[in-house]
């Protein structure tokens, strides 16, 4: 029986280490030269497959989840990463995102945990979407697969992106990303299986007040050609919904792990966090 937590957060892991070195290079550069594997120092001066803030707060979060679903626990992991270098390769946090930084010193002061998260529409990075995998396994455990239609289920992803982003379209774009891979578990053709997550979320998203102007924002996911968008119309910024477009789109358009994830990378800019969530 194949080990899903392992393979999806050792996976992230890879794949934010082969997209450090080139975070923010230029998509026409690494066309002349992409990366094909491991490469040393680059964009932050680190060895060969450094991980970086993407899998970090992906560990903490899997780490206070093995106990229970705790979001002040959660907060405090995150802050040993954020103020001491735990759950890094080196002893060293780096790569880490204003909004993030912003919920730590809120939680720091003294802020309740879900209040913490960002909420304006200035606060829609990619940074919780980088690490809200592992909520997931957790909620399978408790709801099993079918987690579409489950109000609690997307109260806890909403909650657990809340803890640094907490507007609307963070939450959704974390919600649309967990019903893909709840889907993708089932182990059904990939195609199928990422439209099916894509739409239940979206149909999910329908019927919640509060989510009515945010629906826009996601609709070229929905699109059944969205898949065949020439690469030049994938955006691989840091804002959250360049970054979900990207990965959905290198996992249409690949094969298998190694050539996604590749692709995710080559594509620049934000180039861990697009191969993370990828």
């Amino acid at each position: 029986m194949a080990n899903h937590v392992l393979n999806g957060v050792m996976g992230l892991c890879v794949a934010d280490a082969l997209g450090v070195p080139v975070e923010f290079v230029d998509r026409a550069i690494l066309k002349q030269n992409p990366v094909v594997s491991m490469r040393a120092y680059g964009t932050y001066n680190q060895p060969a497959g450094t991980w970086s803030d993407d899998t970090s707060m992906t560990i903490c979060l899997v780490d206070s989840l093995t106990k229970r679903l705790d979001y002040s626990s959660i907060m405090l992991k995150f802050t040993k990463w954020f103020n001491e270098g735990e759950y890094t390769p080196h002893g060293e946090a780096f790569d880490i995102g204003i909004t993030t930084s912003e919920a730590l010193i809120r939680f720091k002061s003294g802020v309740y945990p879900l209040e913490c998260g960002g909420k304006s529409e200035h606060d829609n990075g990619n940074g919780s979407l980088m690490r809200i995998l592992p909520i997931l396994f957790y909620l399978q455990s408790i709801y099993g697969t079918g987690l579409n239609e489950i109000d609690e289920a997307f109260e806890v992803i909403h909650n657990v992106s809340a803890l640094t982003h907490g507007h609307e379209r963070s939450q959704m774009a974390c919600g649309i990303y967990i019903s893909v891979a709840s889907e993708l578990i089932e182990e059904r053709n990939l195609e199928a299986a990422v439209y099916s997550g894509i739409h239940s979320a979206m149909n999910y998203y329908r019927r919640q007040a509060g989510f009515e102007d945010e629906l826009k924002h996601f609709k070229r996911l929905e699109k059944k050609d969205f898949k065949k968008l020439p690469s030049e119309s994938i955006r691989s910024s840091g804002y959250v919904v360049d970054t979900l477009e990207a990965a959905i789109w290198c996992l249409l358009n690949t094969g298998n792990y190694r050539d996604c994830v590749l692709n995710a990378v080559n594509l620049g800019g934000d180039t861990d966090t697009v191969g993370a969530v990828a």
